[in-house]
């Protein structure tokens, strides 16, 4: 395949940010022994409150995170950090779209749109595969070691100082 074949795909391919958000989310939060707010983080995300509480009582249903009501209450961590995955987060933001080819959930009626649909479904399938497995391999602890690690270059500590809770 060319790289201009490739870039093609990549144009169509849909882009679903909710994993990476959540992540961002719990390790801001890992770093608070106190109880954060929505507002807090929704500004360290730049989205609205109401998205942070929506995206957060999924996570609280499933234990990841615990609330707590009243003048200093919000968003606590209530799972370990050294044994919940990203495959865990991923499942209880409900198992969003990982790889998006570019075709309707509508079957096909052309025989070579239905050709092209069963050849991306099926590398669709192996792509996620391989990425649910790589996301079962890594807890948000080591994503927590890999943003301290980067804390430790000046240049890096200041750009996560303007962006902090």
């Amino acid at each position: 395949m060319t790289i201009d074949a490739f870039c093609n795909i990549i144009s169509y391919m849909k882009f679903d940010a909710r994993l990476s958000g959540t992540l961002h989310l719990l390790l801001h939060m890992a770093e608070h022994d106190e109880p954060v707010t929505s507002a807090a983080l929704a500004r360290a995300m730049r989205t609205n409150p109401v998205v942070v509480r929506r995206t957060m009582a999924g996570l609280r249903r499933s234990g990841y995170v615990r609330s707590e009501r009243g003048h200093g209450g919000g968003w606590k961590l209530a799972c370990d950090l050294e044994s919940t995955t990203l495959l865990d987060i991923y499942r209880a933001l409900g198992s969003p779209t990982l790889v998006g080819l570019g075709f309707d959930d509508v079957p096909a009626t052309c025989l070579v749109q239905r050709a092209v649909d069963t050849a991306l479904a099926d590398a669709r399938r192996q792509a996620e595969s391989v990425l649910l497995d790589r996301f079962s391999e890594i807890t948000l602890a080591q994503l927590g070691a890999d943003f301290h690690r980067g804390m430790t270059s000046a240049d890096e500590g200041q750009l996560e100082n303007a962006h902090a809770l």
